[in-house]
């Protein structure tokens, strides 16, 4: 793979930039045997401590769903309970301090069928049984547009699921338990989000990746269009209290940015100078108490390194407090996720 693998993203190396500056990182996976579009096969524990000790102060992380280490066996709804008892064991190891000072997936975002309304409860149960201690929430991906070559990745390939009333009930479940909603959708869809996070104020949503930007296939070629429809997005969805966002996701090849095709990986000062508009934006609509930087990997890192990625994060906050800095790099996520700090 000439791209996105860690030969590739050597040839780029630079100083840790405010190496002190303490992080939870909001947003990564672990998976084995995984094959298709993204080239890591295998991003396991060893993986994630070598990107987080790459020279960041990350103290923290939280695990997100990612389709891993679901059970072979049994009722479909409660399959993917397997991944939280695989993840629940990855962060056990992790609290051994044998692979560094970060505590990996100390919050555990898993998964479960929404649309399966108040019957969800039992799936969200066993979930908080499989990680007594750091189970959070779940996501449940809707991604959904009517252009064939968008990729549809959700689980549960329906449109509008997030105004579907069983969607809403099994909701509901989750905000009785505590529990939060993890928002993964392409930009057109922002609304929807909006009319949801209303109709459940008391629901805590954490939307992914600065709201599912798109700059490819049908949507490339067309920023002043597709930039307008975006903003209009995230600012309905910012005016509802209960929704955090997520700034990063900015890696992945559908924000049309190229920079995973490169011969040589992007450095972070360009890489900030490319970010900053959509960042600043996102924090200008959510302020930075309700914005946290993440990284997404290994997904993004088909187009950067970690140690880049998070210089790049630190060079377009330089404008920012402290006060404000420390909440978009650590205490957001830390307060959203329940961390024990």
């Amino acid at each position: 793979m000439p791209f996105g693998d860690n030969d590739w993203l050597a040839l780029i190396t630079e100083p840790t930039v405010e190496p002190q500056l303490p992080i939870c990182d909001p947003h990564h996976h672990f998976w084995d045997f995984r094959t298709g579009r993204i080239p890591y096969q295998r991003y396991l524990l060893h993986e994630l401590a070598a990107d987080v000790n790459s020279g960041h102060n990350v103290r923290s992380t939280v695990f997100v769903e990612a389709r891993a280490m679901y059970r072979a066996e049994g009722p479909e709804e409660m399959r993917p309970v397997g991944e939280v008892e695989f993840v629940q064991g990855l962060a056990a190891a992790s609290a051994s301090g044998l692979y560094g000072p970060c505590r990996a997936a100390a919050a555990i975002v898993g998964h479960a069928n929404l649309n399966l309304g108040e019957r969800v409860e039992p799936v969200l149960e066993a979930l908080q049984a499989a990680s007594p201690n750091r189970f959070r929430g779940i996501r449940h991906s809707v991604t959904w547009d009517p252009h064939p070559e968008v990729e549809n990745s959700a689980a549960h390939r329906t449109e509008s699921q997030l105004a579907n009333d069983n969607f809403r009930a099994g909701a509901r479940v989750l905000a009785c338990m505590g529990l939060s909603f993890e928002g993964w959708m392409y930009f057109p869809q922002l609304p929807e989000l909006a009319d949801f996070a209303k109709a459940l104020p008391d629901l805590t949503i954490i939307l992914n990746h600065i709201g599912g930007l798109l700059r490819i296939g049908p949507y490339a070629n067309r920023d002043d269009e597709v930039l307008a429809t975006w903003r209009s997005g995230i600012a309905a969805v910012a005016e509802c209290p209960n929704v955090n966002i997520k700034l990063g996701g900015i890696g992945m090849p559908h924000t049309g940015f190229g920079w995973h095709a490169r011969e040589k990986p992007i450095g972070s000062e360009e890489l900030a100078e490319s970010m900053a508009p959509f960042m600043t934006y996102c924090i200008e609509q959510f302020g930075p108490e309700r914005c946290m930087f993440e990284s997404n990997f290994p997904v993004d890192k088909v187009s950067y390194s970690y140690n880049v990625m998070y210089n790049a994060f630190k060079r377009l906050s330089k404008g920012y407090s402290a006060t404000e800095r420390v909440a978009m790099f650590h205490d957001t996520a830390v307060r959203v996720y329940r961390l024990d700090v």
